[in-house]
């Protein structure tokens, strides 16, 4: 395998046994809060690196007690090690740069200008370690009007247009059940491009500057309205469109027993193997009816049975339709279990290969954050 120089040493041995844990011997400090900064650097742990996660005093990071209980922020942060320090005081600052001196990468989730004002920023931490890869997450980016606002996730889709892209009836916009903006639009391409940023230092021996900026990286997920506008077409109604509630072929209905059957057969062939089993009127069935009076045909026909009746029709039929689970029977589906969702209790199900994930490494580590260490700074 011919690779550029420097890539080499990313490459596991033949002989390698056993998950290969990419990341050993990286060290991230980590000075972000809450979810998105915190759960890329997991990600990054779960490979293999050593993250050390510096929290203000004099409590910590605030999701140690957001939920009550401190269940998401040991979920978010085990494996690595945390340590008190209160970047305004001089002698605290200086134990953090002799950290930074030796680190590969940086995560920070301070609003824009934060870090300059600390002293902390890029460019002068990469006069000090020029290979530093340093990422900032923020809402709205380091640039821009709407840089310094607040926010969270819900903020930034609202901003980026994407919570009014579906609707109740009532045309009242849905709250999401998923952080979109926090984990698809900040942890997620945090870690991707880190790892990009890795591999570059690997053929240029520099790091690099990072701007993820979550409401940016929400646009993704608006394609579909993004190329409509790009074709000419209409501003579709919020609840309107193909894939946010205006098709009978991608519906959520209800049943006899107020459970819920979500009904996605786009293509055709989907679409009349749904519609043979429920026996749906032939006229019923073309694109040019009224698609408002479908979704109600169709509504009143689920409505007569249980969503068991359906679910045991659908099963084994190409109709792209299932049951809503709730999150119990989810926990208890054989296919979960078979796929190791929910095999242990204490650590978050990641999309990280197998075959990357350093599971023995990380149990010797730290297994939760549960209490902050007091490392010996000298060893750093």
């Amino acid at each position: 395998m011919n690779l550029p120089s420097g890539l080499n040493k990313m490459v596991p041995p033949a002989s390698a046994p056993g998950p290969w844990a990419c990341l050993d011997g990286l060290r991230v400090v980590d000075l972000t809060t809450l979810l998105p900064g915190p759960l890329a650097s997991l990600m990054l742990s779960e490979c293999g690196a050593d993250v050390i996660k510096i929290e203000r005093p004099p409590l910590g990071d605030d999701m140690r007690h957001m939920d009550g209980t401190g269940t998401l922020f040991k979920l978010l942060n085990t494996g690595k090690r945390a340590v008190m320090a209160d970047l305004k005081n001089p002698a605290d600052k200086n134990k953090v740069l002799s950290l930074i001196t030796s680190a590969d990468i940086l995560i920070e989730q301070f609003r824009p200008g934060v870090m300059n004002r600390l002293g902390l920023d890029y460019d002068t931490l990469s006069e000090i370690n020029p290979g530093l890869i340093y990422c900032s997450i923020s809402g709205f980016g380091q640039t821009g009007a709407l840089s310094g606002v607040a926010g969270h996730d819900l903020n930034y889709i609202a901003a980026a247009g994407l919570l009014g892209l579906g609707a109740r009836p009532n045309g009242d916009p849905v709250i999401p059940p998923a952080l979109l903006a926090d984990i698809a639009g900040g942890s997620y391409p945090a870690v991707m491009n880190i790892l990009l940023a890795v591999i570059a230092r690997y053929q240029t021996g520099r790091g690099c500057y990072l701007d993820v900026a979550m409401t940016d990286n929400v646009f993704t997920f608006m394609a579909s309205a993004l190329a409509g506008h790009l074709d000419g077409v209409e501003k579709p109604q919020p609840g309107s469109a193909l894939l946010t509630g205006g098709s009978p072929r991608y519906q959520i209905y209800r049943t006899a027993d107020d459970r819920h059957l979500a009904v996605a057969a786009l293509e055709e062939k989907f679409w009349q193997n749904f519609c043979d089993l429920i026996d749906l009127p032939e006229a019923s069935r073309s694109p040019d009816t009224d698609q408002k009076q479908v979704i109600e045909i169709v509504q009143n026909i689920l409505a007569s049975r249980p969503v068991k009746y359906w679910s045991d029709l659908f099963d084994g039929k190409d109709v792209c339709c299932n049951t809503v689970a709730i999150f119990d029977e989810v926990q208890e589906n054989p296919h979960f279990s078979a796929r190791g969702m929910f095999v242990n209790a204490d650590r978050l199900p990641l999309p990280i290969a197998a075959c990357f994930q350093d599971k023995e490494g990380a149990a010797s580590k730290k297994s939760e954050c549960s209490e902050l260490d007091n490392i010996n700074w000298q060893d750093h």
